[in-house]
């Protein structure tokens, strides 16, 4: 886990490892809560954008599976890449649910409610880091913009799959520092460290 000030709040911004995103959804509270967190860690979803998000938005295309996002932040369409395995999920809760495909796939209709639910999963983590009280649903982004880039992703196709109007947006406020993973990657370069 890496912390980071803010700079014009006094909490911390958090950027997860995969092995810390794993407990994370580990430790949602049942389907919905672990798609939600899913939908922030793996897609890059804002919270606002999870509430809206139901099965027919999950779609096959040339590019892969596929998330359409239809009302992302200042009302803007963008897609993203959704892993197979939540595409399958996602599609296994629409076929034993009995609700349209149409319908939300989280029961909960606020922002707040999410943000509480990321808050109540961070504490059940069992883990000895105390950056886990400072972890938000934001954070589940600016974790999936961060393993894109360390995994060298184009940069610019980050702010498309992520609905950034520019790329010193996204450099400014979501890559701000390097994933766990790359920063092992490269101490592992230095025989001394």
């Amino acid at each position: 886990m890496n912390l980071r000030e803010h700079d014009q709040r006094d909490d911390m911004k958090v950027w997860l490892s995969q092995d810390e995103v794993t407990a994370l959804l580990d430790a949602a509270d049942g389907t919905q809560q672990q798609i939600a967190f899913a939908l922030g860690a793996r897609c890059g979803l804002r919270s606002h954008e999870v509430l809206d998000v139901a099965p027919e938005h999950v779609v096959d295309t040339d590019a892969g599976t596929m998330l359409r996002v239809h009302h992302g932040k200042g009302d803007k369409y963008r897609e993203t890449p959704v892993p197979r395995d939540l595409a399958t999920t996602i599609r296994t809760v629409d076929d034993v649910r009995d609700a349209p495909s149409n319908a939300s796939l989280v029961d909960i209709t606020s922002t707040r409610s999410l943000r509480r639910w990321v808050t109540d999963a961070a504490g059940r983590v069992e883990d000895d880091d105390t950056g886990w009280s400072y972890l938000t649903f934001h954070d589940l982004r600016r974790t999936w913009a961060t393993a894109l880039a360390s995994a060298d992703v184009d940069p610019l196709l980050v702010c498309d799959w992520g609905g950034w109007n520019d790329l010193e947006t996204f450099l400014d406020h979501y890559r701000g520092t390097f994933s766990p993973e790359a920063q092992e990657r490269e101490r592992g370069k230095v025989d001394w460290l």
